[in-house]
Protein backbone atom coordinates (compact mmCIF):
# COMPACT_ATOMS: atom_id res chain seq x y z
CA UNK A 1 0.00 0.00 0.00
CA UNK A 2 0.68 3.16 0.28
CA UNK A 3 0.26 6.70 1.51
CA UNK A 4 0.44 9.78 -0.55
CA UNK A 5 0.83 13.31 0.73
CA UNK A 6 -0.10 16.18 -1.35
CA UNK A 7 1.07 19.34 -0.51
CA UNK A 8 -0.43 22.52 -2.51
CA UNK A 9 2.02 24.54 -4.10
CA UNK A 10 -0.13 27.52 -5.73
CA UNK A 11 -2.98 29.99 -3.52
CA UNK A 12 -6.32 27.97 -2.71
CA UNK A 13 -8.16 30.21 -5.07
CA UNK A 14 -6.28 27.82 -7.84
CA UNK A 15 -7.07 25.28 -5.60
CA UNK A 16 -10.44 25.73 -5.44
CA UNK A 17 -10.63 26.20 -9.41
CA UNK A 18 -9.21 22.53 -10.31
CA UNK A 19 -11.55 21.14 -6.98
CA UNK A 20 -14.59 19.66 -9.43
CA UNK A 21 -11.89 18.01 -11.80
CA UNK A 22 -9.61 16.69 -8.99
CA UNK A 23 -13.02 15.15 -7.04
CA UNK A 24 -14.12 13.67 -10.79
CA UNK A 25 -10.39 12.16 -10.94
CA UNK A 26 -10.77 10.59 -7.03
CA UNK A 27 -13.74 8.89 -7.91
CA UNK A 28 -12.61 7.59 -11.27
CA UNK A 29 -9.62 5.96 -8.68
CA UNK A 30 -12.02 4.68 -6.17
CA UNK A 31 -14.13 3.15 -8.66
CA UNK A 32 -10.93 1.26 -10.30
CA UNK A 33 -9.92 0.08 -6.74
CA UNK A 34 -7.22 2.49 -6.98
CA UNK A 35 -7.72 4.66 -3.62
CA UNK A 36 -9.00 3.51 -0.52
CA UNK A 37 -9.06 6.52 1.53
CA UNK A 38 -8.41 10.34 0.32
CA UNK A 39 -9.59 13.66 2.05
CA UNK A 40 -7.93 16.99 2.70
CA UNK A 41 -5.27 18.06 5.74
CA UNK A 42 -6.37 20.01 8.46
CA UNK A 43 -5.63 22.96 8.04
CA UNK A 44 -5.98 22.86 4.30
CA UNK A 45 -2.43 22.78 3.06
CA UNK A 46 -2.84 19.87 1.29
CA UNK A 47 -4.54 16.07 0.67
CA UNK A 48 -3.72 12.54 1.93
CA UNK A 49 -4.12 9.69 -0.45
CA UNK A 50 -4.24 5.85 1.14
CA UNK A 51 -3.93 3.80 -2.76
CA UNK A 52 -4.11 0.52 -2.67
CA UNK A 53 -1.21 -2.32 -3.58
CA UNK A 54 -0.09 -1.82 -6.99
CA UNK A 55 3.31 -1.58 -8.85
CA UNK A 56 4.82 1.97 -8.21
CA UNK A 57 4.87 3.07 -11.98
CA UNK A 58 1.26 2.25 -12.14
CA UNK A 59 0.93 4.67 -9.00
CA UNK A 60 3.15 7.16 -10.75
CA UNK A 61 1.25 6.99 -13.42
CA UNK A 62 -2.12 7.48 -11.61
CA UNK A 63 -0.81 10.45 -9.78
CA UNK A 64 0.64 12.38 -12.87
CA UNK A 65 -3.39 12.38 -14.12
CA UNK A 66 -4.40 13.90 -11.08
CA UNK A 67 -5.74 17.78 -12.24
CA UNK A 68 -3.64 18.93 -9.24
CA UNK A 69 -0.23 17.80 -10.81
CA UNK A 70 -1.27 18.33 -14.38
CA UNK A 71 -1.79 21.95 -13.41
CA UNK A 72 1.09 22.44 -10.95
CA UNK A 73 -0.71 22.95 -7.81
CA UNK A 74 0.51 20.60 -5.58
CA UNK A 75 3.33 18.48 -4.51
CA UNK A 76 3.19 14.70 -4.16
CA UNK A 77 5.08 12.41 -1.65
CA UNK A 78 4.87 8.58 -1.81
CA UNK A 79 5.82 6.31 1.39
CA UNK A 80 5.17 2.47 0.49
CA UNK A 81 4.69 0.13 3.37
CA UNK A 82 3.43 -2.95 4.31
CA UNK A 83 -0.13 -3.23 5.98
CA UNK A 84 0.21 -5.94 9.00
CA UNK A 85 -2.75 -4.91 10.96
CA UNK A 86 -6.31 -3.75 10.05
CA UNK A 87 -9.10 -2.69 12.21
CA UNK A 88 -12.12 -4.98 12.87
CA UNK A 89 -14.54 -3.61 10.44
CA UNK A 90 -12.49 -1.96 7.98
CA UNK A 91 -12.97 -2.25 4.05
CA UNK A 92 -9.59 -2.95 3.06
CA UNK A 93 -7.47 -5.33 1.51
CA UNK A 94 -6.22 -7.84 3.46
CA UNK A 95 -2.78 -7.17 4.51
CA UNK A 96 -0.48 -10.04 3.80
CA UNK A 97 0.74 -12.12 7.05
CA UNK A 98 4.04 -10.48 8.28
Amino acid sequence: MYLVSLTYTAPLERIDDALPAHRDYLQAQFAAGHFVVAGPKLPRDGGVILASNMERAQLDAILAADPFAQQGLAAYAVTEFKATRLAPGLNLPRPEAP
